[in-house]
């Protein structure tokens, strides 16, 4: 006799799917170290080919590692924000600088003569090749960074990197945890309200269902904003102990001054034109005067954090791939930046280097390497189908078992 095989669960199956992993939420910060190591890879190249296979990359990984939450579906916004930043990057070439094209001609437009005192500025002109490809690699760089910072958002939540911020920065980390959810949010805003109004049979589409959708859009992101000023006020938010204006003075000081040094530090190692020692000198130090900045601001804020996020072996790898990639890169434009600035003049057919392959093949590995989300809906070929009904009798029942049999009427 075969006895059939239980179904498996959707933990069970997503278990198996996750190469023996149970689903749990990845540290925020590996994720958008990994994000911040894809950015500065894609800073360091305009080669049309690498930014394509970053992007690849990030929505690759954005696609195995992405949970079913509303923010995470701003990643396709940051999309359309990067083509958007394309064409007008090529229209500003065109409008702007085409009066100066030499080299292959596409079209000649009419120039729109200008005063004296903007000589310099040409209006349309001839359109050249090289003009044009150069806006279309400056823009694609560019859109390239910005999916990266958008694949950060759409894999990291905005309210668990929040608990994350270090008791120093906390208020400024919580400036910058909003300013980083609105567009999440938005999105999220966005597809509640086209819910409803299919629910309630809304058939406008295109620009005429602009207006019945803004509008409920800005409402619902003032109501957010005012509940969670409330939620803040109610926890005690920005209630610290009392200090001495002298260390409060010292303190912020001692912060600012380094913050301003990291800063300064990282410029001078990522741009090529600043002497190395800057760079070399100002982040160690910047790092050293920042850290005692931050031990004694943290002082004299009281701060607990429920359930806090851990470091394991799978953020680790995360974020060691995202900085790895963007390493790898920096290396390669000091050892061999021909391949990743192609030639406009004379025109050159961009080309693939090993290196620059190698490194971003180490940035996709966070898809396999980090653990799968957790997911309130499971995906399709997750969810079992469901058990079968069992069978009642045609007969009706009394409730204590006992068949009532139907009388005939005569």
């Amino acid at each position: 006799m075969n006895v059939p095989h239980p179904k498996p669960s959707p933990t069970a199956v997503a278990f198996r799917r996750g190469g023996g992993r149970l689903p749990r939420t990845v540290h925020p910060g590996a994720w958008w170290l990994w994000a911040l190591g894809l950015a500065t890879a894609a800073s360091r190249t305009t080669n049309p080919l690498l930014l394509a296979l970053i992007l690849a990359v990030a929505g690759f990984v954005v696609a195995n590692r992405r949970s079913d939450a509303p923010w995470a579906l701003a990643f396709r916004m940051y999309l359309f924000l990067g083509l958007f930043i394309i064409v007008m990057r090529v229209l500003f070439r065109i409008v702007f600088g085409a009066g100066a094209a030499s080299g292959h001609v596409l079209v000649d437009l009419p120039e729109i003569p200008l005063p004296e005192w903007a000589a310099g500025i040409h209006l349309f002109g001839p359109v050249g090749l090289e003009h044009v490809l150069g806006g279309f690699y400056d823009g694609l760089r560019l859109a390239t960074m910005i999916v990266c910072l958008g694949a950060a958002n759409a894999l990291a939540s905005p309210k668990r990197m929040l608990k994350a911020v270090p008791a120093a920065l906390y208020e400024v980390g919580a400036a910058v945890v909003v300013a980083l959810s609105v567009a999440p949010q938005l999105i999220e805003s966005v597809h509640r309200v086209r819910r409803a109004r299919r629910l309630r049979g809304g058939a406008q589409k295109g620009m005429r269902a602009l207006r019945s959708i803004a509008i409920p859009v800005l409402q619902d992101a003032l109501d957010r904003s005012l509940a969670l000023a409330a939620a803040m006020d109610s926890r005690g938010y920005g209630r610290n102990r009392h200090l001495p204006r002298t260390i409060r003075l010292v303190t912020g000081v001692l912060t600012l001054v380094g913050l301003i040094g990291v800063c300064v530090g990282v410029y001078a190692l990522l741009d090529g034109g600043t002497p190395r020692y800057l760079g070399v000198t100002m982040l160690p130090g910047g790092l050293v005067v920042a850290g005692i900045g931050f031990v004694l601001t943290g002082r004299r804020i009281d701060r607990s954090v429920y359930l806090p996020d851990r470091w394991r072996l799978a953020e680790f790898a995360v974020a060691v791939c995202g900085l790895g990639t963007g390493a790898l890169l920096y290396l390669t434009s000091r050892i061999d930046a021909g391949n990743l600035y192609p030639s406009l003049s004379p025109l050159a057919w961009p080309e693939l280097a090993p290196l620059p392959v190698l490194a971003l093949a180490v940035g996709v590995l966070p898809a396999w390497l980090a653990p799968p989300p957790p997911l309130t809906v499971p995906r399709a070929g997750v969810m079992p189908p469901a058990p079968e009904t069992p069978v009642r009798p045609t007969t009706p029942d009394r409730g204590d078992g006992t068949i009532l049999r139907e009388k005939s009427v005569r």
